[in-house]
Parts: C-alpha cells; sequence; structure tokens
C-alpha cells in the first residue's frame, strides 16, 4: 500500500460502487428490500474499515494497513456475490 490516503480513498470507491450498483437493482421493487440490506451491510463494512485505518497505537502499521486491504477485497467480493444473488 503507497499511503493511508490511497487506502482510503480504495474504501470509499469500491465500496460506493457497490451502493451505486444496489441502488441500480432497487429499481426493481421485487428486489427493493433485498438491496438495502445489502447497502445497510456495505455502510457497516465501510465504518468498520475507516475505523481501523484511523486507530492510534498501532505497532507494526504495514501489516496493520495490509490486513485492512485484505479484509477490504474479501468484504467486496461478498457483497458483490450477494448483489449477484439478486
Amino acid at each position: 500500500m503507497a499511503s493511508i490516503k490511497n487506502l482510503k480513498k480504495d474504501i470509499n470507491y469500491t465500496l460506493g460502487d457497490i451502493i451505486g450498483v444496489c441502488d441500480l437493482v432497487q429499481l426493481d421493487p421485487a428486489k427493493a428490500g433485498k438491496a438495502e440490506a445489502v447497502i445497510d451491510e456495505a455502510i457497516e463494512v465501510f465504518d468498520g474499515l475507516m475505523a481501523k485505518v484511523n486507530a492510534k497505537g498501532v505497532e507494526n502499521k504495514k501489516s496493520h494497513y495490509k490486513a485492512i486491504s485484505t479484509e477490504l477485497e474479501v468484504s467486496a467480493k461478498d457483497l458483490v456475490a450477494k448483489i449477484n444473488k439478486l
């Protein structure tokens, strides 16, 4: 990871795109409730990841931010799989 700033941008853009896709899915009234649940989960993931990025007193910063990046990838794949099931 090049910088904390880029990690924050990655989190914002990735989860923002997922929420954008859910907004499009919500146009179908039959899928609106399920898409709203995915949006809520994406917001929870965003809040959790940003709290971890902004945590103070981390001993090994490189491994900490690498773990956050990996968690972002896993969470994003999970959310996309849920969207695809809709």
